[in-house]
């Protein structure tokens, strides 16, 4: 699935199983909570904190497709493109950081 046809999926869902979008702050928050969400996971499976009993079973992969459903709705709602918008980041990256990361220290071997 391209990042186009996400984004027309969740567009499709959202007028017929969804009724309507939520607002665009509204959604930001819901973006700001299951970014939270996926922090929570990290912080117990690879950080030092420990799972309650009842959040073991937890599913990482699932909490990153709440972000990324939560992500597409803004983006539809604001009129963004998240296909042109990321090869115009990875070329500003390119341009910007060409050397920048390599000749890091604190990232040498």
């Amino acid at each position: 699935m391209t990042i186009e046809e996400a984004q027309q999926m969740v567009d499709q869902w959202i007028n017929t199983t969804g009724v309507r979008y939520f607002s665009e702050l509204t959604n930001m928050a819901l973006l700001t909570e299951e970014v939270g969400e996926v922090a929570r996971l990290i912080a117990r499976r690879y950080g030092d904190q420990s799972f309650k009993s009842n959040e073991a079973d937890a599913d990482l992969a699932d909490e990153l497709a709440d972000v990324l459903f939560v992500l597409m709705c803004l983006a539809n709602q604001t009129g963004i493109d998240l296909t042109d918008a990321l090869k115009k980041n990875m070329e500003k990256k390119e341009t910007r950081d060409v050397n920048r990361h390599r000749h890091n220290k604190k990232l040498s071997s």
